[in-house]
């Protein structure tokens, strides 16, 4: 689901710009055989369809910079740049060169970097966090969240605020605020999923501490230096070498996209404060579809990235859930997976599709606009290159009810008192369909299954279609949609 946003026009003259292949970038690296095959239509006029779909968003989305990466059987099939680096000096974005900001996307170098001391044997997946850590995180109900627990999301805490520092001159290291700011414990771990960013802090520094490392020099030594991702940092503020390469963030003020400063994440270094380049992510992603190794430098065992990439739990029982810190995007046809990212002006998207060799990465900045504009150009994709067919409509069975009612996420700082007026409000639309309400928007859903809905649009040929479920039974309803396997709803009022 997108957050409401405005469709006000940008006024800056916003150029498409492609970019030129280094012959370091065509590299093949070894991949698994491909078991979907892509018509090769869809391939060959790919990068025309982003083009059009980017011209289209640059005139209605508020969209600044952007940048999209694709890359399929072993090589980058293109790195193009759309609008302005700078609009201001009119610098436009450069696709292999300009950085952007990945968020929480930047959270698959942090899995990947714990998961190599999983291979060294520094750190097992059962054990409680609390082993390799010199502080104590609560137990609850007597059960300790594990290192598995962190991959999945499942750590049963509450939500926590604080990401951010206002200047340089008031960052905090992570290793202090992780420290200041323990969440709440709130259920026991490996039950109910609900993303959260310290878990992955937690991940970070357990990398720090078995391997002797700082975080940042850590994931420098043994991820981005074997991979050739001299642009990817999680440092701030930036090295002196790239900061002349990163592309400004923007908000749109009085109808004109306005530069905001460099945003700081440091306080939760490996959960969300990487910068990257498009070339970069695509070494990733070649090295992720790779089973674990590109151009000849490997950074995981080909298991390990099945791991990641592997089932975890899910919240709804006919709906994807979490992998190993990847997200499952789609369970089959084929299988995707991926992991979005949100900073307060870039807005991201990884989809890795192994059985088909491609994978893509997209970051927009610029207004409100950006941020639907960033999902929607995401589903273009998925549409033209893995469609399917809307399902058939199914009516309900005599005795089934909608558990309408308003729903809450769980995924919220618990130590705040909790806003109705922000409560999803499910109402019934006949004796099989809903009505889904979110800050007044209104979204039409057919049934399909037992409690499951499938929303109802005027959208492309070939989807994706957006699921929900409703699971729990009387007293206890959570409700959860195909594209949020991180979090799900708590029905607070019938």
């Amino acid at each position: 689901m997108q957050r409401p946003s405005s469709w006000l026009r940008a006024t800056a003259a916003l150029a498409l710009i492609g970019a030129a292949l280094p012959a370091a970038a065509n590299s093949r690296a070894p991949v698994p055989a491909a078991t979907y095959t892509i018509p090769p239509a869809r391939i060959a006029g790919l990068a025309d369809f982003v083009d059009g779909v980017m011209a289209q968003q640059i005139a209605t989305r508020e969209v600044a910079g952007a940048v999209v990466t694709v890359v399929y059987q072993g090589r980058i099939l293109f790195s193009r740049g759309y609008g302005f680096a700078d609009v201001d000096k009119g610098i436009p974005v450069d696709g292999m060169r300009t950085l952007f900001r990945p968020g929480s996307t930047g959270k698959m170098f942090t899995w990947s970097a714990l998961l190599q001391q999983v291979e060294a044997g520094k750190v097992d997946l059962d054990a409680d966090v609390n082993k390799y850590l010199d502080f104590r995180i609560p137990e609850f109900e007597g059960q300790p969240i594990r290192v598995r627990d962190l991959f999945a999301h499942a750590v049963g805490m509450s939500d926590v605020g604080d990401l951010t520092a206002p200047s340089v001159d008031r960052l905090v290291p992570y290793q202090q605020w992780m420290k200041s700011h323990v969440p709440q414990r709130l259920w026991p771990a490996g039950t109910e999923t609900s993303y959260s960013n310290y878990g992955s802090v937690i991940a970070g520094y357990i990398v720090e501490r078995v391997s002797g490392m700082p975080f940042p020099d850590y994931v420098e030594k043994h991820i981005f230096r074997p991979l050739g991702m001299t642009s990817t940092t999680f440092r701030e503020p930036l090295p002196a070498a790239l900061a002349p390469r990163m592309a400004k963030g923007y908000v749109v003020k009085d109808g004109k996209l306005v530069a905001e400063p460099f945003e700081l994440f440091s306080p939760v270094m490996p959960a969300g404060s990487a910068s990257s380049s498009g070339a970069d992510m695509s070494r990733f992603m070649l090295a992720m579809l790779g089973g674990g190794a590109w151009n000849g430098k490997r950074i995981l065992s080909a298991k390990s990235v099945a791991y990641l990439m592997s089932d975890s739990r899910a919240n709804a029982p006919d709906l994807q859930g979490m992998a190993h810190g990847f997200f499952v995007v789609r369970k089959a046809g084929p299988r995707l997976v991926g992991h979005g990212g949100n900073t307060g002006d870039f807005h991201s998207n990884m989809i890795l599709a192994p059985e088909a060799g491609l994978g893509f990465f997209v970051s927009e900045t610029g207004g409100a606009g950006s941020y639907g504009g960033r999902t929607e150009l995401t589903e273009a994709l998925i549409g033209r290159l893995f469609p399917v067919d809307p399902a058939p409509r199914v009516a309900a069975p005599a005795g089934e009810r909608v558990p309408v009612g308003a729903y809450r996420m769980n995924r919220r700082d618990y130590a705040r008192p909790a806003d109705p007026d922000n409560d999803w409000q499910v109402v019934a639309a006949g004796p099989d369909a809903i009505t889904l309400v979110i800050d007044g928007a209104k979204t039409h859903w057919e049934r399909i299954g037992p409690q499951l809905y499938e929303r109802r649009t005027g959208a492309r040929a070939g989807g994706p279609f957006e699921r929900l479920q409703f699971y729990g039974g009387a007293g206890k309803w959570r409700m959860s949609l195909s594209s949020l396997p991180h979090v799900a709803f708590h029905r607070v009022k019938p």
